[in-house]
């Protein structure tokens, strides 16, 4: 990739639904998303870098040719705490919410998202704050 921003390379209209893959990049000390879940899986295979994952309440880091999964359901979140970029593959199944990714890359480039990236996004139901900001 050569921005920051996130690269759909596989979506649901090309998988009658069934699954997504999107590239996506983490800053040095970028923080990730609040705690959440959601009705979908997510594997992330990680390229090169590490990002640190939490599963409920477990912790744990994973760094080039390694995966996180964070099944349906399961409250989870992620973040890059080292002092080097990070990149993953994120495979989510069912497909859906590369869209969500799709509208960001868009917003960092500077352009309209894609028709298809207009469609619905899955719910994310956040349930705490991200790494590094628990109370």
């Amino acid at each position: 990739m050569s921005t920051n921003a996130p690269q759909v390379l596989l979506r649901s209209e090309q998988t009658g639904g069934e699954v997504s893959v999107i590239e996506i990049g983490a800053s040095a000390g970028r923080k990730g998303p609040p705690l959440h879940h959601h009705d979908f899986d997510e594997a992330f295979y990680m390229l090169e870098g590490e990002l640190t994952f939490q599963l409920h309440d477990a912790r744990f880091t994973r760094g080039p040719g390694e995966l996180a999964f964070a099944p349906r359901g399961v409250p989870h979140t992620y973040a890059n705490l080292s002092g080097a970029s990070a990149r993953a593959l994120l495979v989510c199944t069912p497909a859906g919410f590369e869209r969500y990714f799709a509208r960001i890359a868009a917003k960092v480039e500077g352009v309209e998202p894609p028709a298809w990236a207009l469609q619905e996004i899955p719910e994310v139901v956040h349930v705490g704050p991200p790494i590094g900001e628990e109370g």
